[in-house]
């Protein structure tokens, strides 16, 4: 046989034993976690559910859904053990704000602007000009809205 008949079965029989590796990787991995799990972690379950781990056993844990609702899963049923601060965003709302409080917005705006004149009479001469924004008095406004009336038009009908 010739070895270039030979090269699309080494390199199918490569494939494949390279892609049951990392499944069997990514297996370990989520034994470990399950293993990891101790009562008082949150958990979610491959379903979706978010609950807390009340008991754990060699392949059942028992989950804590809410007051007096317990419920018995099979180990393989957790689908990921949460980090407290990430359980407690999910399912209580609660956020960890990592940043501090010198970093939070004013309510007003006086604080973010900052002049160096020790008099104010700039800003209130800034403040005294009025500035053209397109808007219309009043009149000009009432003006511009009736229909004007050409040659024939006549209010009479």
């Amino acid at each position: 046989m010739n070895a270039y008949t030979l090269l699309p079965f080494i390199v199918l029989i490569a494939a494949m034993f390279l892609m049951t590796r990392s499944a069997k990787k990514k297996q370990q991995q989520a034994v470990e976690m399950r293993n990891q799990m101790q009562p008082g972690s949150g958990v979610r379950t491959i379903g979706g559910m978010y609950a807390t781990v009340k008991e754990v056993n060699e392949d059942t844990v028992l989950l804590d859904a809410g007051p007096g609702v317990d419920l018995l899963f099979a180990k393989n049923a957790i689908g990921a053990v949460l980090s407290d601060d990430e359980y407690n965003r999910i399912v209580h709302g609660i956020e960890h704000d990592l940043k501090s409080d010198a970093d939070l917005v004013p309510d007003d705006a006086s604080s973010l602007t900052e002049t160096d004149e020790t008099d104010g009479s700039a800003a209130a001469a800034a403040s005294d000009d009025k500035i053209d924004l397109g808007k219309k008095d009043a009149a000009e406004a009432k003006a511009e809205d009736e229909p004007k009336k050409s040659d024939g038009d006549s209010d009479a009908k």
